[in-house]
């Protein structure tokens, strides 16, 4: 049971971030969505949480291949490299959500990089507040 609650509660932290993100940048959007409506509605909840899953499955599965087949730059560049990664995971995150014609767009690369620095920081902070109390101690 447990195991499920983190799961969602990590779809909704994620799902926040990409809203963060969207309603931030120029570059990432629901088309029709937070950035053209606020405040958002039920319709645009269905597609952000879509979009939070796929961005989780894409940082479950493909991230640590790209990760570990990207170690020597990774340590070249003392870690900066993850951050190219993540905004990899990202635009690997629009991609998907167009071909299954999901309301989600990344404009480019720096748009996804800055996207996935806000992702993170907001997924980071909520995790921070909310997160579960064995993990804080």
């Amino acid at each position: 049971m447990l195991d499920g609650m983190r799961i969602i509660l990590r779809l909704l932290t994620t799902a926040l971030g990409l809203a963060a993100a969207a309603w931030l940048l120029d570059g990432i959007a629901f088309p029709g969505g937070p950035r053209e409506g606020w405040p958002m509605v039920r319709e645009d909840l269905v597609p952000l949480l879509l979009v939070a899953a796929i961005l989780g499955l894409v940082t479950a599965v493909v991230k640590p291949v790209v990760t570990l087949l990207s170690f020597p730059l990774v340590i070249l560049t003392l870690g900066l490299f993850l951050l190219v990664i993540n905004a990899a995971m990202l635009l690997l995150t629009g991609a998907v959500a167009d071909a299954l014609d999901i309301r989600f767009r990344v404009d480019g690369f720096w748009s996804a990089f800055g996207g996935s620095i806000i992702i993170t920081v907001v997924t980071w902070v909520v995790d921070g507040l909310v997160g579960d109390a064995d993990d804080r101690r």
